[in-house]
């Protein structure tokens, strides 16, 4: 016997992204390999997440994949701070040990140990 449900189109189920593994963690200290400049990262997409017009802007040879963590950043320049939003692929782990002046770091994280920012407790869950 044939119930309802063997009669209904199947529908097409959306394909999950691969897993992408984060290299870096919050409260890391990343450099970028391009573009002189770093950070503190206080939020990690597991994919792209920002607008297309965003992603559109960047110039083709130098575009990311979209698959892959992209890392929020409280960055430092040469002459002023910052919020970047970075892929991985462009993303080193600083060398320089040492502390990242943002003025936003003081409300996130503790002081700088040396390696990284914890994470203020009032902050994790």
């Amino acid at each position: 016997m044939n119930s309802f449900f063997d009669h209904q189109p199947k529908a097409k189920l959306p394909s999950a992204p691969p897993v992408a593994h984060a290299r870096f963690g919050i409260g890391d200290v990343v450099r970028h390999r391009i573009f002189d400049f770093r950070g503190v990262v206080f939020d990690i997409d597991p994919v792209f997440a920002n607008s297309e017009e965003w992603y559109e802007s960047i110039p083709m040879e130098v575009r990311p994949a979209r698959d892959q963590p992209f890392y929020h950043l409280l960055a430092e320049g040469a002459d002023s701070s910052y919020v970047a939003y970075v892929s991985q692929q462009n993303l080193l782990r600083d060398e320089e040990d040492g502390p990242v002046h943002h003025p936003a770091i003081p409300g996130l994280f503790e002081n700088f140990d040396g390696e990284r920012y914890p994470l203020k407790r009032v902050h994790r869950h």
